[in-house]
């Protein structure tokens, strides 16, 4: 009966299981990112590891499952997606005690170790659908090539369906969490219709119980895995002033009142500081980028690559009377800079990917600042020659690139002199500054043109001068790499200023910020 059933309306449910079950594990494993990311950074690692524990998962599903299903008489499939519910429902609520767990594994274990953790047991139950369903859909040994490219066929296109419907669709509207837990009682609902089926259709007594109680398990735990989610938002510190969930990570508005400070956020990286005050920038490295249109009078035109709270743009249109056009990629941290720091557009306020618009944006421009890389993950692809070189292009004859860049002084990654190589290659003339000296972890000013740069300006006041002049900085350019497009392991070699960067922020707001 069971074949016959199949071969009907039996054989579409199992098709339309099996589609939904594939759109599943690209939802956990793209969900799985952002889940991480506040913590370790959307990096190459990260991603690495997500994929890796996907395909180890899947693998060691197919494994168990194939031996599972010759052991039965076609069924347990319902169990198997009741269980893969529950472990995915588990995701939100134990992602804080997995991360801080796997924090002093460093960034490429831990990162690795917490997406295992997290995401295989989930993962695991859903590779083991497809034996499951192949043994089903399989009546004679004759036909069991169409059944097994069939299945993976409608799998394979599940998981299409499931990676677009999540990235164009959902992850706009929906937060990562109300996503995983609105998955999670999509698949126990799945799991009930099938053990209906496996009760009704195939004879299995009592083939609904399973699913019933884990059914009725998951709901007992809802209220504790939401809660769970909010339960961090604010500390007898700090407050939270504004928390979205955007395309590109947690962007969030912070205010520490016992310090006249309010900060803005992305994932693990502070983009913006602020005087509650007064409103003015605390970030040191901008009163270095301040001075820089009294370098070469009569800058008219500035492009600003990386707007964080919006202060620069601000402080060229006040001081110099600049105006100034911005290119951010996350239209959250453009909405925070307006709302919460008070950024208004002098120029064109553009939102998008840089690497994308700068081949689309019409000079020249008398100064480019080029601030995206904070201490957080490294946007590798817009620090290379072409993207450099490309840059130039938009300049002015006399105009000035500065590039702001974290990093060690003791450069132990070769992180800066692969910069300061990079420079070089597109720039003929290029001065160093760093914002705070004698301090080892640090903000570095890279100055870039085609002409030497004059720091005995006469529009410059002597104090100026002479604070400039101690901040110039000596980069070793007898280390360190080119970087292209080719060839750019800027990531590899800023790993230890990540996870540096990373503590520094738990020290300073606490580790629950970064792992909600």
């Amino acid at each position: 009966m069971a074949n016959n059933l199949l071969n009907g309306f039996g054989r579409a449910g199992l098709y339309l299981t099996v589609f939904l079950t594939g759109a599943s594990v690209m939802v956990i494993e793209l969900l799985g990112t952002r889940m991480i990311a506040p913590f370790y950074g959307a990096s190459l690692y990260v991603w690495s590891s997500l994929i890796s524990v996907t395909m180890i998962a899947l693998a060691l599903g197919y494994f168990v499952g194939g031996r599972w299903t010759d052991k039965t008489k076609r069924t347990g499939l319902s169990l198997i997606i009741a269980l893969a519910a529950i472990f995915t429902l588990l995701i939100p609520w134990t992602t804080r005690f997995v991360l801080l767990a796997s924090d002093p594994l460093g960034l490429r274990a831990g990162a690795f170790v917490s997406s295992l953790v997290l995401f295989a047991p989930s993962l695991t139950m859903l590779g083991m659908v497809g034996p499951f369903a192949i043994k089903l859909s399989t009546s004679r040994l004759d036909g069991v090539g169409s059944s097994v490219g069939s299945i993976y066929a409608v799998s394979t296109v599940g998981s299409v369906v499931g990676t677009l419907v999540l990235g164009f669709f959902l992850f706009p509207l929906v937060g990562s969490r109300e996503i995983l837990v609105g998955l999670s009682i999509s698949l126990l609902i799945l799991a009930i219709i099938v053990a209906i089926y496996e009760q009704k259709w195939l004879g299995v007594t009592a083939a609904i119980l399973p699913s019933i109680l884990l059914g009725i398990m998951g709901g007992c735990m809802l209220p504790i895995v939401v809660g769970e989610a909010y339960a961090h938002a604010n500390s007898k510190n700090f407050n939270i002033l504004s928390e979205r969930e955007s395309l590109y990570g947690w962007v969030r508005v912070i205010e520490e009142p016992a310090r006249d400070l309010r900060f803005l956020t992305s994932d693990a990286s502070m983009i913006g500081a602020a005087s509650m005050s007064d409103g003015k920038s605390r970030l040191g490295y901008q009163e270095i980028v301040g001075l820089i249109p009294a370098l070469t009078p009569k800058m008219s035109r500035a492009l600003i690559i990386g707007l964080g709270a919006g202060h620069m743009a601000k402080t060229l249109h006040d001081r110099y009377g600049i105006v100034t056009d911005t290119l951010e990629i996350d239209p959250a941290v453009a909405d925070a800079a307006s709302g919460y720091f008070d950024f208004k557009p002098t120029g064109l306020a553009i939102v998008g990917d840089a690497r994308y618009e700068i081949g689309h944006l019409k000079g020249p421009y008398d100064l480019i600042i080029h601030d995206c890389f904070t201490g957080g993950t490294e946007p590798a692809h817009l620090l290379t020659v072409e993207t450099l070189t490309q840059l130039r292009g938009l300049l002015s004859s006399n105009g000035i690139l500065a590039l702001n860049f974290v990093a060690f002084a003791s450069d132990k990654s070769t992180a800066l002199s692969s910069v300061s190589r990079t420079i070089e290659q597109a720039f003929p003339h290029q001065s160093v500054f760093i914002a705070e000296p004698g301090e080892d972890y640090n903000d570095f000013i890279f100055l870039a043109s085609s002409n030497p740069i004059d720091l005995d300006s006469k529009s410059l006041f002597p104090d100026q001068v002479a604070w400039l002049k101690n901040r110039v900085f000596a980069v070793n350019k007898t280390q360190g790499v080119l970087l292209t497009d080719n060839f750019n392991p800027l990531e590899h070699q800023q790993v230890e200023k990540s996870e540096h960067y990373r503590h520094v922020l738990t020290d300073w707001f606490g580790a629950d910020l970064l792992v909600r």
